[in-house]
């Protein structure tokens, strides 16, 4: 390590403090940016991932039967509900999912357990949502048919929102093993429930709270420092932007968000759809190519369909590269530890 002495007895003899915490506005949460242990950006793509090696002869979603109850289904043209058989030019479709975490149904039926804990029903809807080609991750989809995934998410979103018990939807996609995926083939999944999920509470409280004191949506702010900096910036357009954040959770975690302020996803309009399509497209290709293609988790924030009004949040997707395993350190003391500077990660993927 040039320029540093590390000593774990004495401390740091010179050079920069190779550890820094970094405070996460929104969440509220404390991360390590361990760049001490840190690698350079290209030894990630040259470690050896474990993702797309099944054979589609055995997969699930190869098979037709899998798409006898398709809810819907998105084309270049739209999104349609198809009637017993999948047009030919479907690109990408959602199916209930075979083994829900959550079953629709009218009745929560709370309950306490001897007057202490508290169970409830899991209500819901559980979908899968699956791309057609079996081999072709986000990273390798162009623009359009990104666009086209994103449709059938707003699509779905907009067909559950209003149903009865749903007050939050996730929408998430898993690609490799490492990151959860149990089937190889591209897939995303949705599952509403009627709780919203622990750190998008606490990122609306935090929202709510920097909006109270400072008038300001606490994401447009974060947004316009990142965009005056420049440091952690990966991809821009007119519409949105692709940043490694300050506080990153993980090696080449990106943001993507829109520049101007909206609450809700679902209320995309087509235009701003296709931008960002584009943004997507461009920063996972970018994280393919840049990380080798890594296993990874993407998901939602978006304002909850809760009946509440939440025009302070500001929504976007979050993506997570699965560089590294959570050990003791980060299970016992929730506190991530990225061993890769954001600033150097975004330098890295903003060059590709």
């Amino acid at each position: 390590m040039s320029k540093k002495h590390i000593n774990a007895a004495e401390g740091v003899e010179e050079g920069d403090f190779p550890s820094e915490l970094r405070y996460d506005l929104a969440s509220k949460n404390w991360v390590v940016i361990a760049s001490g242990r840190s690698k350079r950006p290209e030894t990630f793509k040259e470690e050896k991932k474990t993702v797309n090696s099944s054979d589609p002869e055995d997969c699930p979603f190869c098979k037709d039967e899998n798409y006898e109850h398709v809810v819907e289904v998105a084309t270049e043209k739209g999104v349609i509900k198809p009637n017993k058989k999948l047009p030919e030019d479907w690109f990408v479709a959602s199916i209930p999912n075979k083994f829900p975490a959550f079953i629709p149904d009218s009745k929560l039926d709370e309950k306490k357990e001897n007057g202490l804990y508290k169970k409830m029903n899991a209500v819901g809807y559980h979908e899968v949502i699956i791309s057609k080609n079996h081999n072709k991750s986000v990273g390798e989809m162009s623009v359009e048919e990104v666009r086209q995934i994103f449709n059938l998410y707003r699509s779905r979103y907009r067909d559950l929102k209003s149903k009865k018990n749903v007050n939050h939807i996730s929408i998430f996609h898993n690609h490799g093993k490492e990151a959860g995926a149990s089937i190889d083939h591209p897939h995303s999944q949705l599952a509403t429930t009627p709780l919203v999920d622990v750190d998008l509470n606490s990122a609306l409280e935090s929202a709510k709270e920097y909006k109270n004191e400072k008038g300001n949506c606490l994401y447009c702010d974060m947004q316009g420092w990142e965009l005056r900096k420049k440091e952690r910036v990966v991809y821009e357009n007119d519409d949105f932007l692709a940043v490694c954040p300050f506080a990153s959770k993980v090696a080449f975690q990106t943001i993507v968000t829109p520049k101007k302020h909206y609450s809700n996803f679902e209320d995309i309009s087509d235009k701003l759809l296709a931008s960002l399509a584009d943004a997507f497209q461009k920063t996972m290709k970018k994280i393919y190519k840049g990380v080798g293609n890594p296993p990874y988790n993407y998901y939602l924030h978006t304002a909850p369909c809760d009946g509440e009004d939440h025009d302070y949040y500001h929504w976007h997707w979050t993506i997570l590269p699965k560089t590294s395993v959570f050990a003791g350190f980060e299970l016992g003391a929730g506190i991530e530890i990225s061993t890769i500077k954001p600033e150097i990660a975004a330098k890295h993927l903003k060059k590709i």
